[in-house]
């Protein structure tokens, strides 16, 4: 009885957990096809026509290709960057390789605004203007010691073998990378380069600081929001949201493939 007790009031704080967790999701997304003019209760009825609105915004369609430019370049460039830290530091060992290990990682305990704040002054300093290539630059900041973590688990020391196949049979260090390693290691960097780009799509503090006249997608949302709530926004926040799950389970998928494979 005890144990009955135990597992159904488990299931109960789980249950309570998902809707605080999921309900304001859903709520953003019913509304975004709401048909009357204030995202709230009661539904009036299913309309398309606040996405059709959104789309025809020039302002949100140029936000959103730069945070997919963003979003995709910054984490093909944090995705290689943080493979090949991992595979440098996992295929030499030296007493300095967790002094290194600690330095890759360290953005992650940092917050985006101290990072963000750094990077601005940073290019300020250089001479670098707010734009989207600084958005870029501090997005593989925050990105790259995702990669390389995810990059660096996967390393294992089965792969050496094949590594030293190939050097056996007469393939460069450069050939042996490209033609053993990386295919081995895909479903990891398409795994880091899905959750890096994610991060990126959603990223506001950075965006915001970093960038003046083109501007990211979250920046573009906050502004909108300062004139109120409007159904074209949830609209825009369910496509955010839509484009976000589509990553997350790309990674998962590529993670549960890499795991079969192994």
């Amino acid at each position: 009885m005890r144990f009955r007790g135990g597992t159904v009031a488990s299931a109960l704080v789980l249950i309570a957990a998902a809707i605080f967790i999921f309900l304001p999701v859903v709520l953003l997304v019913q509304f975004s096809f709401q048909d009357g003019l204030v995202p709230v209760p009661p539904f009036k009825g299913f309309s398309l026509r606040w996405y059709e609105k959104a789309l025809e915004n020039r302002r949100l369609t140029e936000a959103l290709w730069n945070s997919a430019l963003v979003a995709l370049l910054s984490s093909l460039l944090a995705t290689i960057l943080g493979f090949l830290a991992a595979y440098g530091l996992a295929r030499r060992r030296t007493r300095w390789n967790r002094l290194a290990e600690l330095t890759l990682m360290a953005p992650i305990t940092v917050s985006y605004l101290i990072i963000g704040m750094g990077l601005l002054m940073t290019f300020t300093m250089a001479g670098i203007q707010k734009s989207l290539l600084a958005v870029g630059i501090g997005h593989v900041v925050i990105n790259l010691p995702l990669a390389f973590a995810i990059c660096y688990a996967q390393l294992g020391a089965h792969q050496v073998a094949y590594e030293r196949a190939a050097e056996d049979l007469g393939a460069g260090p450069w050939q042996t990378l490209l033609l053993v390693t990386v295919p081995i290691m895909a479903p990891s960097l398409g795994a880091a380069f899905a959750l890096s780009a994610t991060l990126s799509w959603d990223e506001f503090v950075i965006a915001f600081l970093l960038s003046r006249f083109d501007v990211t997608l979250p920046v573009v949302i906050w502004s909108m929001l300062r004139s109120g709530l409007s159904p074209e926004l949830n609209a825009v926040g369910t496509l955010v949201f839509a484009v976000s799950v589509a990553a997350l389970l790309a990674a998962e998928l590529l993670i549960f493939r890499r795991q079969r494979g192994g």
